[in-house]
């Protein structure tokens, strides 16, 4: 029926208990910073990837600009081909959708 501690062991029980959150609260803070410091390495990494790829993209999208009216040509040569040779129209024009309504007008 004695639940009751001294106030001497209760002081130190409560001090230990303090310390022992003490030092969690420090593990924890130390493990919040290395997972956050990874995550943002990380994502720096996934920045300059992607930075490096927009150029590259961008470059590729240039290319194809300039080569637009050279592009269209192609594409209607094989529309003009595909009109004269029915397999070749089944198999290669319905696979990619290109057909004389499509040619004839460019895509912006």
């Amino acid at each position: 029926m004695n639940d009751f501690q001294t106030p001497t062991q209760s002081n130190s029980d409560l001090s230990e208990q303090v310390a022992a959150l003490r030092s969690q609260l420090f593990m924890l803070l130390l493990a919040l910073i290395v997972v956050s410091a990874t995550v943002t390495g990380y994502l720096y990494l996934q920045a300059r990837h992607a930075s490096r790829d927009i150029a590259q993209t961008s470059q590729v999208l240039q290319a194809i600009e300039k080569n637009r009216a050279n592009i269209h040509g192609f594409v209607e040569q094989l529309a003009a081909y595909g009109q004269k040779n029915p397999a070749f129209q089944q198999q290669v024009l319905r696979k990619y959708g290109i057909t004389p309504e499509t040619v004839g007008t460019p895509k912006q």
